[in-house]
């Protein structure tokens, strides 16, 4: 089957990613594990992607806009465009979920810089100068919450030029390079 496949190599999440055509719209098809008690990503937002999804086993906790919510297995839920949400494994047994996110802008590319950065470093401390890179040139499409929007505006760039003047972005041999974050591959059909 064709996918790309993202590890966590910290937490032990595992996502696997393929774009879908349904009712005309290329969407990002979404399949994940993520091992008993263990968070999931830091607050973000999706400006121009939904994301909808079905928890097969375990309990997903999430925070959406402020509010904590619990979804168990066989219960779906809704994270809309611009909504700040995080979410993690709130069960002591594996967290297995589905989900779709529409229509897919670069969501798949993101996620893939954001693994390769957060695998490069030690837990909770990814790269600075390489995760900069992946939030300031995903910023229209994508962005963490945990720091306000205007100091991101402001810092990011700053870092970024830095790590550029260093040199840190040399070649393709760097966390998260954009020549090695490809789309998900698009399969003809959607699964049922």
């Amino acid at each position: 089957m064709d996918e790309l496949v993202l590890v966590n190599r910290h937490t032990g999440e595992r996502l696997a990613l393929r774009r879908v055509v349904r009712d005309g719209q290329t969407c990002l098809e979404i399949r994940g594990t993520t091992p008993p008690r263990q968070q999931g990503p830091p607050l973000h937002i999706h400006y121009f992607e939904l994301e909808e999804g079905r928890v097969i086993a375990g309990t997903l906790g999430a925070v959406l806009n402020g509010k904590q919510i619990q979804v168990r297995a066989g219960e779906t839920t809704q994270f809309p465009m611009g909504a700040a949400h995080r979410w993690w494994n709130d069960s002591d047994e594996t967290l297995v979920a589905e989900g779709l996110a529409r229509p897919v802008v670069d969501l798949d590319r993101y996620l893939q810089a954001m693994f390769e950065v957060v695998n490069s470093g030690p837990v909770g401390r990814p790269p600075l100068f390489y995760i900069a890179h992946v939030l300031w040139r995903h910023r229209r499409a994508q962005a963490i919450a945990v720091v306000p929007r205007p100091v991101q505006m402001i810092v990011l760039p700053l870092i970024v030029l830095l790590g550029t003047l260093l040199g840190r972005y040399r070649g393709t041999d760097w966390p998260g390079c954009p020549t090695r974050c490809r789309e998900a591959p698009l399969v003809a059909e959607a699964r049922a």
